[in-house]
């Protein structure tokens, strides 16, 4: 399925002009057809995935209980 400029920057949360400039830097693959640039979709599964692994990382290290500190002395 291939999807346009705007459909793409929606699908993987980036402004458009982020995705023409890598277009233009020759970093994704396109056609042109013509009148628009076309953007295969399945191109974004490996950054797709690895957007998710790195969420996931992310809130487990969030949610990770900070351990005592041993050195720490209540003053009460």
């Amino acid at each position: 399925m291939y999807l346009t400029i705007k459909e793409t920057s929606e699908y993987l949360s980036l402004p458009e002009t982020s995705i023409e400039k890598l277009i233009m830097q020759g970093k994704i693959r396109f056609v042109h057809d013509g009148e628009q640039y076309l953007l295969y979709k399945d191109q974004f599964k490996t950054h797709i995935e690895q957007m998710e692994k790195y969420k996931k990382r992310v809130e487990e290290w969030y949610n990770d209980p900070i351990p005592e500190d041993p050195d720490v002395k209540d003053e009460d």
